[in-house]
């Protein structure tokens, strides 16, 4: 059963990074509400994954430093993966005067080391905490910010367009 589980949630994790990737490489506007709708929407499942993750570490033992200090860096890497995704999106205006975004190939090339570097944090907080799932249901929090960064400073570009 724990493997039907863990085949699961992998299938979970490919589906949503291949809607976001998905999302990033088609033309659309740029919207100045809509493109932070996403990440709030991650965000609340990351808080709700966070919580469940440090449970699943503190009903076998206490909580140390160490996990915690990996999850921070994540995070910030999610964060610093954002703001480089961000340089790559192609952002102009057409000739109706919209604004316009759309990721290229270097886009998706930093998307998958983001989620390699996940996967690789998410698997040392599981080992450094010990047990529990505290890592691999960062997720969500990491795609967050890490779309959040992106988005927030694609609206940067577009406005000083």
């Amino acid at each position: 059963m724990q493997s039907m589980n863990g085949e699961a949630g992998l299938v979970l994790v490919v589906v949503i990074v291949g809607l976001v990737v998905r999302q990033q490489l088609r033309t659309r506007p740029v919207r100045h509400i809509g493109s932070l709708v996403a990440p709030a929407l991650l965000g609340c499942l990351g808080v709700a994954g966070i919580a469940f993750g440090v449970f699943t570490v503190v009903k076998e033992h206490p909580l140390t430093a160490l996990p915690i200090i990996l999850l921070a860096v994540s995070l910030a890497v999610a964060a610093g993966f954002g703001a480089a995704r961000a340089r790559t999106v192609r952002v102009w205006r057409d000739p109706e005067g919209v604004v316009l975004r759309k990721g290229t190939a270097a886009t998706t090339g930093l998307w998958l080391a983001s989620v390699c570097a996940h996967i690789g944090l998410g698997l040392w907080i599981d080992h450094a905490a010990g047990a529990g799932v505290l890592g691999t249901v960062s997720l969500y929090a990491y795609l967050a910010i890490g779309l959040g960064t992106q988005n927030f400073l694609v609206r940067g570009q577009a406005a000083a367009l």
